[in-house]
């Protein structure tokens, strides 16, 4: 078996436990042998649950084992076998030889995270995603990956935890008979399930659109050097999603241009469709990172203004003062022959004159609008 080693694998775990402000993708200890799968002790335990179904009936099972699917592989149904959890190497094992998944498969599956990507096993395709949601707690989205394993007749999907299911709406859709998902095949459940998880990336760029517009009030109001912070980890985030969807791309331009066994001609017009939606993320993820670089323009325009201002006032008090200082050095010197100071109105003269020049100041600094524009 591959091992990352404790350490290794443990840096690992605590890198998908922080979040996408860190995500990087699984890799191989050098040396290790290919074709072998390391179970994480973090992982969640495996359950399957087989939804199998025609235009006119549905059988939705759940704690099923991977011998007893066996059967319904052999009807003339759509039969979908979804694997919910990784932490089970048994029951992982057991599905790799009911369903003949060769062993380098099998290791993208369990190995986690895999970049997303598309690779044909003769009778089988492999196709890799990965599904986000935003954080119950704090800021920032986690990330789970999905594998689907598409065969000729079933469909074999592998969710990384049990937390939260983006298939149900499918599954609800399925048993209600919904849309025209019980007249098609395989490869239209795919679509299906395969849009779903595009479409869910939305909601994610609709919150950082709302952060970001907060953000821009804040910064352009009152900037604080946790704003600056915050820039920065917006423009993290927003690197890591556009790492996620990059790939997937290029996984839905294969599908819609080269004629997988698996694949009609007539489900690759919806893949299109999906095509086209992740064009449009990654557009809006480019633009909101644009939007994030503006920000730091700002901020940094902003603190330059407040600096400015700053020293605008301590110019404004030090002008004030220079002739005042002046007044009080000259008539600082002890000089014997000084006539004001044989004066009995002399000092009084004097903080008169002072005042009176610091009041002009002051006034011909309120008429530039000097004092107006201070804060």
């Amino acid at each position: 078996m591959v091992r990352l080693g404790k350490n290794k694998l443990h840096n690992r775990n605590n890198l998908r436990s922080q979040g996408n402000e860190y995500f990087d993708y699984y890799y191989h200890t050098p040396g290790g042998l290919p074709g072998n799968f390391e179970v994480s002790a973090s992982a969640v335990p495996s359950s399957i649950e087989l939804i199998d179904y025609d235009k006119k009936h549905v059988i939705r099972r759940k704690n099923f084992s991977p011998e007893e699917s066996i059967p319904y592989l052999e009807q003339k149904t759509v039969t979908w076998v979804d694997v919910q959890g990784l932490g089970t190497e048994e029951i992982l094992n057991r599905v790799g030889r009911v369903f003949k998944l060769h062993r380098l498969l099998l290791e993208d599956v369990v190995n986690v995270p895999q970049r997303p990507k598309c690779q044909d096993y003769a009778d089988q395709l492999l196709i890799i995603a990965q599904v986000v949601r935003l954080k119950t707690k704090g800021e920032g989205f986690d990330t789970e990956q999905v594998s689907f394993i598409i065969a000729e007749n079933y469909l074999l999907t592998f969710q990384e935890n049990t937390v939260f299911d983006p298939f149900e709406l499918v599954k609800d859709q399925i048993r209600l008979s919904q849309g025209q998902i019980r007249e098609l095949g395989i490869d239209y459940l795919t679509y299906r399930l395969i849009d779903g998880i595009i479409e869910g990336y939305f909601p994610i760029l609709e919150h950082y659109e709302d952060r970001i517009a907060t953000l821009e009030e804040k910064i352009i109001g009152n900037p604080t050097r946790s704003d600056l912070e915050q820039v920065y980890r917006i423009r993290r985030e927003l690197l890591s999603l556009r790492r996620l969807i990059w790939p997937l791309r290029d996984v839905l331009s294969v599908l819609t241009r080269t004629g997988y066994n698996n694949i009609n001609i007539e489900v690759q017009v919806y893949f299109r469709d999906c095509y086209d939606h992740v064009i449009q993320l990654l557009e809006i993820i480019e633009s909101y990172r644009e939007l994030a670089s503006s920000l730091m323009e700002v901020y940094l325009s902003a603190i330059s203004n407040r600096v400015n201002e700053v020293m605008k006032l301590l110019t404004i008090i030090s002008t004030i003062f220079i002739p005042l200082t002046f007044i009080a050095g000259l008539y600082g010197m002890n000089f014997e022959f000084m006539p004001e100071l044989k004066s009995k109105w002399g000092y009084y003269i004097c903080l008169a004159v002072m005042a009176l020049i610091a009041i002009t100041l002051i006034y011909f600094f309120w008429r530039k609008g000097w004092f107006q524009r201070l804060y």
